[in-house]
């Protein structure tokens, strides 16, 4: 449960709240960039099984690999990329909570 919420947590309250304190005029659309970055889960469907509750996404699927990280946090420096760039680190980070958890 604890992993769960954790999770999930981190998925939906974090871009929250960075979005309430960073971009304060335009939080909703802030908050839903970063929230499209769980479109990266779309990765989980080349698996087999598609989803497994004991298997870390981080290094397992290819846009949860190491390499597409460094493209992640390299999106974090030009503003302009900079809020897909949070969405998908916050993702990132999500997901490691969620392994750590484990």
């Amino acid at each position: 449960m604890l992993q769960t919420i954790a999770h999930y947590g981190c998925h939906f309250v974090i871009p929250l709240i960075i979005a309430l304190i960073f971009f304060k005029s335009n939080w909703k659309f802030a908050y839903l960039i970063m929230i499209l970055g769980m479109l990266i889960d779309l990765d989980h469907l080349l698996a087999t099984p598609i989803f497994d509750p004991n298997r870390c996404s981080i290094g397992f699927h290819p846009l949860h690999s190491y390499y597409a990280v460094g493209v992640y946090l390299l999106l974090l420096i030009p503003k302009k990329t900079r809020l897909i760039g949070l969405g998908l680190v916050i993702h990132i980070f999500a997901d490691l909570v969620d392994c750590t958890l484990m």
